[in-house]
């Protein structure tokens, strides 16, 4: 007979405060463009993620997951850990690791994603395992041959716990490797636990939704490009649609919620371990917020102005353009030395993050975004801007040789192989957007069904 695969989303009673902001909340409109720098960022200024212990008390002051201790403090003490983390996982200016291991809690092994554990690796770049010198726990790699824990990994583990801050694309990998942490946590029988964090891009829904025939660590379920959820919010979603490699469907309980704790029981078509899965979520958060990530949360994404446009430009890493990696401003510059000498001049360098950059020590010429925070928001006007990627199309002299491989990359970045042909055949931009309606109307819906804070709309 087939067991009930049970998931437990655990929240205190003081999550029914975080759902919505009080009133005199502190979060400031974008519209000021008054920003800081991520080294200037201070509570309470902005919706910026710095705070922990030792930070000013503010009532209203976005929380994440990470820095409510009292919920899931209790859940690990007498245990031993693994951690999947890396420099964004922060309590304060402290890493969690350096925080549990001073609250006594015993980590075994810590799991890396791409960019490693201390977030300095370039983007693709193999990761082996070695020992964190700060900490001398063992980091495991889980980018590159390698995307999931195996059981000796888990060997000398009792519980998993996952803290990464994510910027809310399709194509940025830490969602991947969620995925891929908790297929080892059913396949290994492991309690886990995901520390929630706010999405900087989690004020709207757009772009083209990824066809399942083009699954790749860049893209493994039918999301949209900027899907609107937290990495906790995005987690229910895989449990409760059945997108994990178990093909199961899970009781979810949060008993603020009516709408989700009448989901029925149903019987598992397999015979899965029982595993638990706890989400502490953030406080004082909803999808209205536009958060300032308090650390950049890769080499190439330095300010959110880059997390802004990287949405809508990241496709060029697909091309042969460079995508303003190595320069100051990635994602926010991009062009090609055979682009008309008329626009935005720049020269890709060498740099920390970005050793060997596409195009290095050539003379572009492109497109610069870059503006204040507040002018990029208007500009991207919650929607992802197609616009210059087509154009540098129709301006680039070969077009046989604009995508790399074919277009293989490009492709799994989109989603799908239809965008590739619509610029070929010259389709126009809002008949793009309106080939994608159907799809993300489809999301829009299932998303609403794992919502854990107030919408923006």
């Amino acid at each position: 007979m087939n067991k009930l695969w049970l998931i437990i989303i655990s929240f205190s009673a003081a999550f029914c405060a975080a759902l919505k902001p009080a009133e005199s909340s502190t979060t400031t409109s974008l519209n000021t463009g008054k920003f800081p720098a991520w080294e200037s960022a201070q509570p309470g200024s902005l919706a910026v993620g710095r705070g922990g212990e030792n930070a000013p008390s503010s009532a209203n002051r976005i929380q994440p997951g990470a820095e409510r201790l009292d919920l899931y403090l209790p859940l690990i003490k007498g245990k031993r850990v693994a951690v999947f983390a890396n420099h964004t996982s922060t309590i304060g200016k402290d890493n969690i690791v350096d925080v549990l291991k001073k609250k006594g809690v015993t980590i075994s092994v810590i799991f890396g994603p791409e960019h490693g554990f201390r977030g300095t690796a370039d983007a693709g770049a193999k990761i082996g395992n070695y020992v964190d010198k700060q900490t001398g726990i063992p980091v495991v790699s889980l980018y590159g041959s390698k995307h999931r824990p195996s059981a000796d990994d888990l060997k000398n583990v009792d519980v998993l716990l996952f803290d990464i801050q994510d910027v809310g694309t399709r194509f940025y990998t830490y969602i991947s490797s969620l995925q891929e942490y908790m297929e080892a946590a059913i396949e290994h029988n492991k309690p886990l636990i995901i520390l929630d964090r706010p999405n900087p891009n989690g004020f709207y829904v757009d772009g083209p939704v990824l066809d399942t025939a083009f699954r790749s660590f860049v893209g493994m379920q039918p999301v949209p490009v900027v899907y609107g959820m937290t990495i906790g919010e995005y987690a229910y979603m895989l449990a409760g649609e059945q997108w994990l490699q178990h093909k199961i469907t899970a009781t979810i309980h949060i008993p603020s919620s009516p709408e989700r704790a009448a989901m029925q029981k149903r019987t598992a078509p397999t015979d899965p371990k029982a595993y638990s899965l706890t989400i502490i979520p953030c406080a004082h958060y909803t999808h209205n917020d536009k958060y300032v990530l308090p650390v950049k949360p890769s080499p190439n994404l330095p300010d959110i102005q880059s997390i802004y446009w990287y949405a809508s430009t990241c496709y060029f890493e697909g091309t042969v353009l460079s995508e303003g990696r190595g320069t100051t401003k990635p994602f926010q510059l991009f062009g090609h030395p055979t682009l008309p000498s008329s626009l935005k001049s720049f020269t890709p360098r060498s740099m920390p993050g970005a050793t060997k950059p596409k195009l290095m020590d050539q003379l572009c010429y492109g497109w610069d975004l870059s503006g204040t925070p507040a002018q990029v928001l208007d500009r991207v006007h919650n929607q992802v801007q197609i616009g210059y990627l087509l154009e540098a199309y129709r301006l680039f002299p070969n077009k046989d040789s604009f995508f790399l491989n074919k277009g293989n990359f490009f492709n799994k970045l989109v989603g799908n192989d239809e965008l590739i042909r619509q610029m070929k055949g010259g389709v126009a931009e809002a008949e793009i957007r309106k080939s994608w309606e159907p799809a993300l109307g489809r999301f829009k819906a299932i998303r609403k069904k794992y919502l854990i804070y107030t919408d923006f709309q």
